[in-house]
């Protein structure tokens, strides 16, 4: 899996001109599944989505987690994450899951952060054409694969 995390003043996910998932201060998470990863990865993705200290505590150091600040989270899929770029010029997305099996590593994904954050994760809606509206916050962008653990 590969995530790339923002923290964020407020995000908004609007499809059709409706608004699926919207959130002040918290987290916008675009999560990208490939057709290798594993429950095993996905919870430890969790795990470090919940537990980054990346919100400012009182001295302005990021020390805090997204619990400790009450924070919400935004959750969207992004296939284009594993854009492979490497030969041409248009991207093959050959290494992302199918949606037969990214689809319920996705909702899998957002049980499991509803369940750690104790709130409902807002959401986008998988496969649709999504507009995404956010305030990055700092800005704080981290970009996590969890086929390269010991880098994050």
């Amino acid at each position: 899996m590969r995530a790339v995390i923002q923290r964020v003043t407020k995000a908004s996910c609007t499809v059709d001109n409706q608004i699926t998932g919207q959130i002040q201060k918290g987290l916008m998470i675009l999560l990208g599944v490939e057709e290798a990863d594993t429950t095993e990865d996905l919870k430890w993705l969790g795990q470090k989505f919940i537990n980054l200290r990346i919100f400012e505590d009182e001295q302005g150091m990021m020390n805090k987690s997204i619990q400790d600040v009450d924070g919400n989270i935004l959750l969207v899929s992004q296939f284009t994450l594993f854009a492979q770029t490497k030969k041409g010029n248009r991207p093959s997305f050959i290494r992302a899951a199918k949606p037969d099996k990214a689809k319920p590593m996705y909702e899998e994904m957002a049980l499991l952060l509803s369940q750690l954050l104790q709130k409902e994760v807002q959401l986008g809606i998988f496969g649709a054409d999504m507009k995404i509206d956010l305030l990055n916050d700092g800005p704080v962008t981290i970009v996590m694969d969890t086929k390269d653990k010991d880098n994050f």
